[in-house]
């Protein structure tokens, strides 16, 4: 990807669907980083939200988060190559 990647923090593809539905995370969170924001937020209840005790499960999940963002940057560029060969070939 071209910078450093935090071991915990890489997105998956295949993600434990009735663990994500046991913690109740909304369909809208429900991406390739749902593994780790189950873990943040089960910190968050146990700490009462308190902003200063979930830094590392939270730096995990934003990072994750962007590498998800690289990820959809990276095969969007793929696609558009592609497209761009096949009209150069007409």
């Amino acid at each position: 990807m071209g910078h450093h990647v935090t071991p915990g923090s890489e997105p998956k593809k295949d993600q434990d669907l009735q663990a994500i539905k046991d913690a109740k995370i909304p369909l809208a969170w429900r991406d390739t980083c749902s593994h780790i924001l189950i873990e943040l937020n089960k910190c968050r209840r146990d700490t009462w939200y308190n902003p200063n005790k979930c830094e590392h499960p939270r730096h995990l999940y934003e990072e994750c988060e962007y590498n998800a963002y690289l990820q959809r940057v990276e095969a969007k560029v793929q696609i558009d190559k592609v497209k761009k060969s096949e009209q150069s070939e007409d």
